[in-house]
């Protein structure tokens, strides 16, 4: 830490060529901060005051003479510093500042001596102190753009907290089908090898092998590719129907369940044993239902796993691994979709459907892919909040081209955000939701990207429906 200036006994004795001193202060006219001399006062703090709490209002300008201040701020993960200053850096309110209120705990970690200034003072020194002025805009605007970089990552962690959820309910289901069934194969082929060597001893002619393989070709079909739809009151059905006939031909009841998923009917099986001798029926069924068995996992195995590859190329899409943060064409229609998919596990809790409608021919644009599912992911996630609990929960998203835009809507039929906070919902720590479960920076950071694209976005609402609006440029056709 630099060496703090020697601080006069009072305000009033040598403040001005303490200010001087100061690293910010160091290219201001002298006549300048002699009028900031004459307008702030000395303030001693302790190790661990509090210089200004969260949510509390923000007044003073603090020109760190010595010493150490920084700022912790809560944004749903557990307070975290986000910003420090020390000898020779200036805190607090600054002029044209739209801060009204401390968006974290200040406080101060040792031993510091401050000079400040009150923001009644602001318009004054604006006027006398052009130089000054123009020197804590740029200060100003630093800080902003530390502050955003900040919100951004945060906001980014909270979302992949979300991302994070939503795969592991999004594959926790083909996962646990695919090891469930992976279990059941290996049982399923000590079965089908068994029914195998039992039926290759009995004796059967060519034209009897021919008639199993029709109906065995029949069931392994509809099996494997899973053709035959039925409720599970029909399914129960159809397995006590197929028991039924086996115990009457004297064959093991127990293979009715196997056969009972594929396309196989009773007037196929009766026609099967017409020409069977009654000794084998049970062999050859047997073998059929090991057969469809084994078939019908290995195709639910590959089910799960094809669902469980989709999923983690949708996220890697979605996420844009490996790929830098640069304007790249971004097919709009294709993040959409990925940003449903990772969601619709938060709309099967909210119990809301959700329709995507866009042209398979729409074009791409110029953007940061990570950034706009970041938009997508965001103004989702909200519409789902909004629903819960709503009859008939239904959001949909559409996109399309008007005119030199590519217009993205998102809608819901919650009970939507009153008129008098419309226009606050892209306020900075703005939210309508309850302690805990929002931090506000959602919508503002859907604001800062869609901008940081050329693009809008807004919102209208009334009871029943809400809408927002994000218009991005299309890519000039050259």
């Amino acid at each position: 830490m630099d060496a703090s200036p020697t601080l006069p006994t009072s305000p009033d004795e040598g403040m001005v060529d303490v200010l001087a001193s100061h690293r910010v202060l160091l290219n201001v006219p002298r006549d300048e901060l002699v009028w900031l001399a004459a307008h702030g006062r000395l303030v001693r703090r302790t190790p661990g005051e509090v210089v200004v709490k969260a949510g509390n209002a923000v007044t003073e300008m603090q020109f760190v003479l010595s010493g150490h201040i920084e700022i912790h701020v809560d944004r749903g993960l557990g307070p975290r510093k986000v910003m420090e200053w020390g000898t020779g850096d200036v805190t607090g309110l600054l002029p044209f500042s739209r801060m009204t209120r401390g968006p974290g705990d200040t406080f101060v970690s040792g031993t510091t001596e401050t000079f400040s200034v009150s923001k009644e003072e602001f318009p004054e020194l604006i006027r006398e102190c052009p130089v000054l002025t123009g020197t804590l805009v740029h200060l100003m605007v630093d800080r902003a753009r530390h502050f955003m970089s900040v919100d951004l990552l945060d906001e980014k962690m909270m979302s992949l907290g979300r991302l994070s959820a939503g795969l592991a309910h999004e594959l926790n289901n083909p996962a646990s089908a695919a090891a469930r069934a992976a279990s059941f194969l290996l049982d399923s082929l000590v079965t089908a090898d068994t029914a195998a060597r039992a039926l290759g001893g009995a004796g059967l002619t060519v034209e009897q092998v021919a008639r199993v393989d029709e109906v065995r070709d029949l069931c392994i079909l509809s099996a494997s590719k899973n053709l035959t739809v039925e409720s599970p009151i029909e399914q129960a059905d159809r397995e006590d129907a197929l028991a039924e006939w086996c115990e009457q031909h004297q064959a093991d009841p127990g293979v009715a369940h196997a056969l009972a998923r594929t396309a196989v009917q009773l007037d196929q099986l009766d026609a099967l044993a017409s020409h069977l001798p009654p000794a084998a029926i049970d062999l050859v069924l047997t073998w059929i239902a090991s057969g469809c068995n084994v078939r019908g996992l290995a195709s639910d195995i590959q089910r799960a796993a094809t669902r469980i590859h989709d999923l983690v190329m949708a996220v890697k899409r979605f996420s844009y691994m490996d790929r830098a943060r640069v304007l790249e064409l971004v097919d709009i229609g294709r993040s959409l979709s990925d940003t449903v998919a990772v969601m619709a596990y938060k709309a099967r809790e909210r119990g809301a459907s959700i329709a995507l409608d866009y042209p398979d021919d729409l074009p791409a644009i110029s953007g940061r892919g990570s950034e706009l599912n970041q938009v997508w992911l965001n103004l989702l996630d909200n519409a789902l909040d909004a629903v819960k609990g709503s009859a008939n929960a239904h959001i949909r998203i559409c996109a399309g081209i008007e005119g030199t835009w590519m217009v993205v809507r998102l809608s819901d039929n919650g009970p939507g955000i009153p008129p008098e906070l419309q226009h606050r919902v892209f306020d900075p720590f703005f939210t309508t939701k309850g302690v805990g479960q929002g931090t506000g920076l959602g919508l503002d950071t859907v604001q800062k990207v869609v901008r940081s694209h050329n693009g809008e976005v807004d919102v209208s609402s009334e009871p029943g429906r809400t809408e927002f609006r994000v218009a991005l440029p299309l890519v000039p056709t050259p």
